[in-house]
């Protein structure tokens, strides 16, 4: 980042930026028009011909104050307003003035792209993943503006692209870009806002503070964005933001997203640990409790249900809506925690609550989407996918979810259209995490679908490569194989998943992938199987 302008060439650029010199054009016309006006009218008027040495005087001596104003203030299609930097200047480090003052209100919308790591050991991806998407979070509570999403903004993570041409292809008329280097418990944060017309600064600063003070940042940085778009940045309250003000528990917290994304059941074990540490840092910490029991949650529905894991699940998420009973996401956890136990009444219930707490919450549509699949309500299963679909652009599960329901109903060429969105959304999401099997898993069915073998074969060997031994993966894959016409393979992999963590049978006798091979006795074995697995403990 670059501080503020100096010297001549600068303050030439100031003069610019502050539509000086087009005042100065547009008040020499005017007194040019004036004069001539004057001298024509005047001695016919019968006015003094010292008349006209007045108006020449009132003429020059105008033409300082004109500039004066001009500096201060800028004529826009809302009135006469004071200059944006000027009246933003106190509250920034140091601000660096911006070189154009483009009309982005025509088209108010934003990416904030993944803050750069510049920390001396580059440990810090999480903290920058963070903080970004917090300000992201923020943005978007903003009612009238647009604001990228994270998957399609961070997926230019480290491309030599520029934020111009980023902000192009996203169709968005500003970026917000930065980075952080942390020393110990210091941080140094710089922003920038580029206008995407013409690649210049609309406003950037930069943060010296402690590790404490990260609230106050990201507070700062959302709001000076929300002041140079001229759109204005809601308050939120304690429930709709952090939950604590520990900022030691709030970096286990961030640690811990980071890894969750990523899913797979390695990634699920470290996200637990760092939950776990965001909790005993800061007991009242009701989000971090939430992201507990999701992961709890998300290792019981998919790896592993035995009865420690559910129980985790259950008591972090009864510990998150305790404290917090008005947070939409701690009823989302508690649902996944009666859903991992198969209660799916009481799952409903708590989905329904956090949407009438949040009727926006795309976890609320996306997990009630999922009971309702798995009870065979398919119907009321498409409507809830559609949901979390509009809610996030680029989520690739919902579509895929779809395509099977699609299928059944006999709609084949809407479930070919979904399959399509969804394996295009799961390879982006792949190139920000090139090791998760659940975008790679619920991909590979899409290829399967659309009638790309090779494709499906490629995805199923890498997910199998990466976790060949997760019932999620297995699964999946036994679809896909099933879907290209290879039911040896199929039932190979059906017959390695376990019972653990899935209810593999009630989904594979209802499974339209796995149409193929129900007239197979091997498959009815199988199933057989795994229910009696599933009587004998698991769940």
């Amino acid at each position: 980042m670059t501080g503020p302008q100096s010297g001549i060439t600068g303050f030439f650029e100031e003069l610019k930026r502050r539509k000086v010199f087009q005042a100065a054009a547009g008040y020499a016309v005017v007194a040019w028009v004036l004069l001539q006006v004057g001298e024509v009218t005047f001695e016919p008027l019968g006015i003094p011909s010292w008349g006209l040495t007045a108006l020449i005087a009132v003429v020059i001596a105008g033409f300082p104050i004109a500039m004066v104003l001009s500096w201060f203030f800028d004529l826009t299609s809302k009135g006469l307003r004071k200059d944006p930097d000027d009246a933003r200047a106190a509250a920034a480090d140091e601000t660096v003035e911006p070189k154009v003052s483009p009309d982005v209100t025509a088209v108010p919308s934003i990416a904030v792209l993944p803050f750069e790591d510049m920390s001396p050991a580059h440990d810090q991806a999480y903290l920058c993943d963070g903080i970004a998407e917090e300000i992201l979070n923020r943005l978007a509570q903003i009612e009238n503006l647009r604001v990228a999403s994270r998957t399609s903004s961070f997926r230019f993570r480290g491309m030599p692209v520029g934020a111009g041409a980023i902000g192009r292809e996203l169709h968005v008329a500003a970026v917000l870009e930065g980075s952080i280097r942390k020393a110990d418990n210091h941080l140094r944060i710089t922003t920038q806002l580029i206008n995407v017309e013409d690649d210049f600064h609309l406003w950037s600063s930069s943060y010296d503070r402690e590790l404490e003070r990260i609230f106050d940042i990201e507070t700062e940085i959302a709001t000076h964005v929300a002041n140079a778009l001229e759109v204005k940045l809601g308050t939120r309250s304690e429930q709709e933001c952090c939950t604590t003000s520990d900022a030691r528990a709030y970096e286990y917290y961030l640690k811990g997203q980071h890894y969750f994304r990523r899913m797979g059941p390695r990634n699920m074990a470290f996200a637990v640990q760092m939950f776990e540490k965001a909790v005993t840092t800061d007991p009242g910490y009701a989000r971090a409790w939430a992201a507990l029991a999701d992961s709890y949650a998300t290792i019981c529905i998919y790896w592993d249900a035995a009865e420690e894991n559910l129980a985790a699940a259950e008591r972090a998420s009864a510990r998150a809506v305790e404290l917090l009973p008005g947070l939409a996401e701690a009823h989302v956890s508690r649902g996944l925690s009666h859903f991992a136990r198969r209660r799916n009444p009481e799952a409903i219930a708590e989905f329904e609550t956090a949407l009438r707490l949040d009727p926006n919450l795309f976890d609320a549509y996306y997990f009630y989407g999922r009971v309702c699949f798995q009870q065979g309500e398919l119907e009321r299963a498409a409507k809830l996918f559609e949901k979390a679909e509009q809610i996030d652009a680029d989520d690739y599960q919902s579509p895929i979810f779809l395509r099977q329901i699609y299928e059944s109903q006999g709609r084949h060429d809407e479930a070919i259209e979904a399959a399509r969105r969804g394996v295009e959304r799961a390879e982006r999401s792949l190139e920000l995490n090139p090791d998760n099997t659940r975008a790679l898993n619920l991909a590979l069915g899409g290829f399967a679908s659309v009638g790309d073998k090779a494709k499906t074969i490629e995805f199923a060997e890498r997910s199998l490569a990466i976790d060949g031994e997760n019932p999620d993966t297995l699964y999946n894959t036994a679809c896909g194989f099933a879907l290209i016409g290879e039911p040896e393979r199929a039932l190979e992999c059906l017959e390695r998943a376990s019972l653990r963590g899935m209810a593999i049978a009630e989904w594979a006798e209802n499974d339209s992938d796995l149409r193929s091979l129900r007239a197979l006795p091997r498959f009815r074995e199988v199933i057989e199987r795994l229910k009696h697995q599933g009587s004998n403990g698991s769940s």
